[in-house]
């Protein structure tokens, strides 16, 4: 990717890591991942993942949410979520650097928001096909990492990173197939959705560290034990948009990912399930 902070002819590689025997490291999960990607029926769905990736600024020497009383706390949640204004949005110049930077790097990345928490944000990687999700969310995180790192904050990507009553965060997973995307899809999507409950447990597992902590069935979360799905419904594992319902095709979003998760993880997971079965 072009490096946003040299400029020039610099760029930034994302790379897997080996051992010197050439085994890939027990980290590097995008070595698995890239043979479920390649798997022939696999590919011939084509993928697309979307991710959104929320987490939480917070001040440097003190670990407390930009824009909070120190040692207190603000109002209670609700004019905070995609909101405008200094009493409400904290941090918005380093949402904006990191937009342009990830522009600038040319990863596809299609929004930012405030999030319902006050001091948290999110942004999104547009529809991606197969490993390049995961690719593009790592490298937006690093870049994230380094514009923190010159405005003197903290990123923290804790999926709770305040107890109480207040959000968590999420990297909610958008997925779907050639198929899916067709007329009929939505036959298909519920289908696939059917494989999720079934695997549900092995999913949570490997949907990151933590996230028994934000799955409570509060604050916009499925509770962690329990499998469900709904049309527009924000506190189900799985949400199947209005529009997906109302055209019969399109995607639907698994809710369950935390924010610290893996992102070739969990997508290769996705595919696996609802493709390979």
């Amino acid at each position: 990717f072009k490096d946003p902070f040299r400029k020039g002819n610099n760029i930034l590689v994302m790379c897997d890591a080996y051992t010197p025997k050439g085994d890939p490291i027990p980290t590097n999960n995008r070595h698995k991942a890239v043979k479920i990607f390649d798997h022939p029926n696999v590919k011939a769905e084509e993928p697309w993942f979307g991710i959104e990736q929320e987490y939480t600024l917070l001040k440097k020497d003190v670990k407390w949410p930009l824009g909070w009383p120190l040692g207190g706390f603000p109002g209670p949640q609700g004019p905070y979520y995609c909101a405008v204004g200094a009493d409400k949005a904290f941090g918005r110049d380093i949402v904006d650097g990191h937009y342009k930077a990830c522009l600038y790097a040319g990863l596809s990345i299609g929004g930012a928001n405030g999030e319902v928490m006050p001091g948290q944000w999110e942004f999104q990687i547009s529809p991606t096909v197969g490993i390049g999700a995961g690719d593009q969310l790592w490298v937006a995180r690093y870049i994230l990492e380094r514009i923190t790192e010159i405005c003197g904050v903290i990123v923290s990507f804790d999926p709770k990173p305040i107890e109480g009553d207040w959000n968590g965060a999420a990297a909610h997973t958008n997925f779907s197939t050639k198929s899916m995307r067709k007329e009929g899809g939505l036959d298909l999507i519920k289908k696939a959705i059917g494989k999720l409950e079934v695997k549900h447990k092995q999913h949570i597992a490997a949907y990151g560290e933590g996230n028994e902590r934000r799955l409570t069935g509060k604050h916009e979360t499925a509770d962690i034990n329990k499998f469900s799905w709904g049309v527009a419904d924000r506190g189900a594992s799985v949400r199947v948009g209005r529009d997906t319902e109302k055209e019969g095709k399109g995607y639907f979003e698994d809710r369950r990912p935390s924010s610290n998760m893996d992102p070739y993880l969990v997508t290769s997971m996705i595919a696996e399930t609802t493709i390979l079965g």
